[in-house]
């Protein structure tokens, strides 16, 4: 057998050895309790958190109806989860770039049920929908091939950064 295989077998006999003998030392828990495998480190804990209503903007800009769907449903549980309040809370969904053929009134026959549950999202709460007017002429629609629960602004990025900086509204993507 040569010197450098003898080497080879002699670090990796020492490199488990010390692993098998340190690691009750270092690790002494796994030892003597067994936890499964899928949940080493236990359960999380749960946090009994009251938030009180903030004002709040989504930066919608996706073409993906599910990511739409996604931001449709945070919008709503957050508004819930501020219960409900109309007079502290506002969320502010703005919407740029793919996400603006979804609200165009061409497309209601293919996104029906996700602008009829938009449009609720709307009425008796704080939420609402402002569009990027100048994304929209680029994409050829004016305010009046957008459907009428949602308020056009010049340019969402100004949008965006009037809400935060002078009106004092937290960003969410």
């Amino acid at each position: 057998m040569s010197v450098l295989k003898r080497f080879h077998l002699a670090f990796y006999f020492i490199t488990f050895t010390t692993a098998v003998l340190v690691s009750p030392l270092v690790y002494p828990s796994t030892s003597s309790l067994v936890l499964p495998v899928a949940s080493p480190w236990g359960k999380a804990k749960v946090l009994d958190i009251k938030y009180k209503p903030q004002k709040v903007f989504y930066d919608l800009t996706t073409g993906d109806p599910d990511e739409l769907d996604n931001v449709l449903d945070r919008a709503s549980a957050l508004f819930k989860l501020y219960d409900s309040d109309l007079f502290e809370s506002s969320i502010i969904i703005i919407i740029h770039g793919d996400a603006i053929a979804f609200f165009a009134t061409e497309n209601f026959s293919k996104f029906k049920q996700r602008m009829q549950r938009a449009n609720s999202l709307t009425v008796g709460t704080t939420i609402e929908f402002r569009m990027c007017n100048m994304a929209a002429k680029m994409m050829n629609y004016s305010a009046e091939d957008i459907h009428g629960f949602v308020s056009m602004v010049p340019m969402a990025d100004a949008e965006m950064v009037r809400l935060q900086n002078e009106e004092g509204y937290a960003y969410m993507r």
